[in-house]
């Protein structure tokens, strides 16, 4: 599957008209739905979701912006359970981040890449995973 992950970050930036980066993701899935297919999972789309009224509002909002919503393949989370193992043996907080990964975890099992702006948890706990991050494009 050719495609890229979309963190709930950038969707949230034009759900929201983020002042600061509603623009920048706007442009970037612009830019990679051209040549890939966009996607987004169940962890995501319910990050999402809590901006929308009525389910029909959020379908037609990922729809129009061609977004495909994936089921996590076991693979994923399995590696999820793994590297927030990882991440509590490093002190960290129990239940922070979870929902990181298991969208680290999926776009990673599915060999995506990842248009995230929060590019540090994802650099240390999925350091083979490919991210498009403002500073990078």
């Amino acid at each position: 599957m050719n495609g890229i992950f979309v963190d709930s970050c950038i969707l949230l930036d034009l759900f929201t008209d983020d002042l600061n980066w509603a623009n920048w993701s706007e442009k970037i899935l612009d830019r990679y739905s051209q040549t890939n297919t966009l996607y987004i999972n169940s962890i995501v789309y319910t990050e999402v979701s809590i901006g929308f009224n009525k389910i029909e509002e959020i379908e037609n909002a990922i729809a129009q912006l061609g977004i495909k919503v994936l089921e996590i393949p076991r693979e994923a989370l399995f590696l999820t359970g793994k590297i927030f193992l990882k991440y509590r043996k490093n002190k960290g907080i129990k239940n922070l981040l979870l929902p990181d990964f298991f969208i680290g975890a999926h776009a990673t099992v599915s060999r995506f890449n990842l248009i995230t702006r929060d590019i540090a948890k994802f650099k240390t706990y999925f350091p083979q995973l490919n991210l498009i991050y403002p500073d990078k494009v």
